[in-house]
C-alpha cells in the first residue's frame, strides 16, 4: 500500500454520491491473515482521477479521514467512455483490521468526496460447516418463513436501490440542468449590471448633452444680436472705407502734382547749372583775354582792346563797368539757383508728407481690406467667438473690443469697382481680383491702383532717383 496520505474532506454522509461506484462480490466475511480481493464498477457518472482511492472504514465512521487502511484506485486507460468500467485491486493481509467489528469498502475521488460504498462485512473465520444443529419442525417453518420474508424484503429492497437509482440519476441530470441555468443566471445578471452601468453612463452625457445645448442656443442668441449691431457698424465701416479712397485719390492726384512740379524744377536747376558753367567757362575766357590784351606800356593796344571788347560789353547793363558784367551776372544766377533750390526743398518736404499721409491711407485701405476679406471666410451659423485684437495701424481706430464675425452676403464686394461676388466664391478668387487693380512697387512694395499709371511710374522714377 502507498505509504503517502490519501486526500480526505470533512464531507458527512448525506453530502455523498455512492451510487456512482458499486462493489461486486462482497463476501459477509473475510478470512484474518489473508489478502481481500476488491471488485468495483466505475459507472458512467464519475470520471476517475489520478487521486483516486479505495479505503477500508469501521461501519459508523463520519468523515473520509476515518479510514483504517487504502489503496491508489487505479486509473483505466479510457477515462471518457460512457460505458461502466470494471476494476480490481487487492489489500495485503498486513494492512487488515484484527478486530471482528463490522467493515466496508469506500471509493473517495481526489477532493476527498465518497462516490461508492459496499455492504458492510468482518473480517474472522467462517462458521464450521460439520457442526450439526439441531431445531425443531417448528423452529425450522419459522426460519423458513424468516427467510421468504427476508428474501421478499430483499427483492423490494433490490427494487427500491433500482429506483433510487434510477431517481438518482434523474436528479443528477436535473442538477446539472440546475448549474447551467445558474450559470446562464449568473451570466445575464452580469450583463444586466453592464448594461445598467452603460444606461447610467448614457444618461449623464444625455443630461450632459442638454446642458450644452442650452448653453449654445443663449450663445446663439447673443451672437444673432451681435450680428445685427455688426450689420449696421459694417456699412458704417464701408462708408468711412469709401471716403478714405476717395481721400487717397486726392492726396494721390496732388502728390502726382507735386511730383511734376518737382520734375520741371528739377529741369530748371538743370539747365541753370549748365548756364551758369557755361558763363564761368565765358568770364574766365574774358578774363584771359582782358589779361593778355590789356598792357600799362601800349596805350593804342588798350584802345584796339576796348574797341574789339565793346560789342560784347554792350549786351549787359551800361552802367557797370564792363569787365564785372560777367560777374554780376554769375551772382544773379547763383542767387536764382538757390532760391530754386530753397523751392525745390519746400517741395521735397512737402511731397514726402504728402507720401506719408498716402502711406498711412493705404495702410488704413489695407486693413479695411483685410477686415472685409476676413468678414466672407465666416458663414452665418459660426457661433465660436474670437479673442480681442488691438486696434494695429489703423488711422481711424477699431471701433470694437474684438474681433466679431461678420454674416452678410453683401460684405463680399470689391472695394474698387463694387463688383459683388456670391457666398460660394472662394476667397483666394475673391483677394486675386483685388490684386487685380493694384500695382505694387518693386523697391519699397507700396501698392496703387492701375488708375494711378502715372503716379506708380513716377514714384519708382523716385527711386531711381535716389
Amino acid at each position: 500500500m502507498d505509504e503517502d496520505e490519501p486526500p480526505t474532506s470533512a464531507v458527512f454522509l448525506d453530502s455523498c454520491h455512492f451510487s456512482q461506484v458499486v462493489f461486486n462480490n462482497v463476501e459477509k466475511f473475510y478470512v484474518p491473515g489473508g489478502d481481500v480481493s476488491c471488485y468495483y464498477t466505475l459507472t458512467h457518472n464519475i470520471t476517475p482521477r489520478g487521486k483516486d482511492w479505495v479505503g477500508i472504514f469501521k461501519v459508523g465512521w463520519k468523515t473520509t479521514r476515518e479510514y483504517y487502511t487504502f489503496l491508489w484506485a487505479p486509473v483505466p486507460a479510457d477515462t471518457h467512455s460512457d460505458t461502466a468500467v470494471q476494476q480490481h485491486i487487492q489489500f495485503k493481509a498486513y494492512y487488515l483490521p484484527k478486530d471482528d467489528e463490522y467493515y466496508q469498502f469506500c471509493y473517495v475521488d481526489q477532493d476527498g468526496v465518497v462516490r461508492g460504498a459496499s455492504v458492510p462485512f468482518q473480517f474472522r473465520a467462517e462458521p464450521e460447516d460439520d457442526i450439526l444443529v439441531v431445531t425443531t419442525q417448528g423452529e425450522v417453518e419459522e426460519i423458513e418463513l424468516q427467510n421468504k420474508n427476508l428474501h421478499k424484503e430483499n427483492e423490494e429492497l433490490k427494487v427500491s436501490f433500482a429506483n433510487l437509482q434510477k431517481q438518482n440519476m434523474e436528479l443528477q441530470e436535473e442538477l446539472k440542468k440546475t448549474q447551467e441555468l445558474q450559470n446562464t443566471l449568473e451570466s445575464l445578471r452580469s450583463n444586466t449590471e453592464k448594461l445598467e452601468q452603460e444606461l447610467n453612463s448614457l444618461k449623464t452625457e444625455n443630461k450632459h448633452l442638454k446642458e450644452q445645448d442650452e448653453c449654445r442656443g443663449a450663445e446663439l442668441q447673443q451672437l444673432k444680436e451681435q450680428i445685427q449691431g455688426v450689420t449696421s457698424d459694417k456699412e458704417c465701416l464701408e462708408n468711412r472705407l469709401r471716403t478714405a479712397l476717395d481721400h487717397m485719390d486726392q492726396l494721390q492726384s496732388q502728390v502726382l502734382n507735386y511730383e511734376k512740379e518737382v520734375e520741371n524744377l528739377s529741369q530748371v536747376d538743370h539747365d541753370k547749372t549748365e548756364q551758369l558753367e557755361s558763363l564761368e567757362e565765358e568770364n574766365h575766357q574774358l578774363y584771359t583775354t582782358v589779361a593778355q590784351q590789356v598792357k600799362p606800356s601800349s596805350a593804342g593796344k588798350a584802345q584796339l582792346s576796348s574797341l574789339e571788347l565793346s560789342p560784347f560789353y554792350s549786351q549787359f547793363s551800361p552802367d557797370l563797368p564792363k569787365p564785372f558784367l560777367c560777374q554780376q551776372q554769375t551772382h544773379d544766377l547763383v542767387e536764382e539757383l538757390r532760391k530754386q533750390k530753397c523751392l525745390f526743398q519746400i517741395l521735397q518736404a512737402e511731397k514726402n508728407e504728402a507720401d506719408e499721409e498716402n502711406q498711412k491711407l493705404r495702410a488704413e485701405n489695407a486693413a479695411l481690406l483685410r477686415l472685409l476679406s476676413q468678414s466672407t471666410e465666416l458663414s452665418p451659423g459660426s457661433s465660436a467667438s474670437q479673442a480681442p485684437s488691438p486696434a494695429g495701424d489703423l488711422l481711424f481706430g477699431n471701433p470694437y473690443c474684438g474681433e466679431i464675425p461678420w454674416h452678410s452676403v453683401s460684405l463680399r464686394k470689391c472695394p474698387m469697382c463694387d463688383e459683388v461676388f456670391p457666398e460660394d466664391v472662394e476667397m483666394s478668387q475673391f483677394e486675386a481680383h483685388v490684386q487685380s487693380h493694384l500695382l505694387e512697387c518693386p523697391v519699397c512694395s507700396e501698392t496703387f491702383e492701375k488708375s494711378n499709371q502715372q503716379v506708380f511710374d513716377d514714384h519708382v522714377f523716385c527711386h531711381g532717383l535716389e
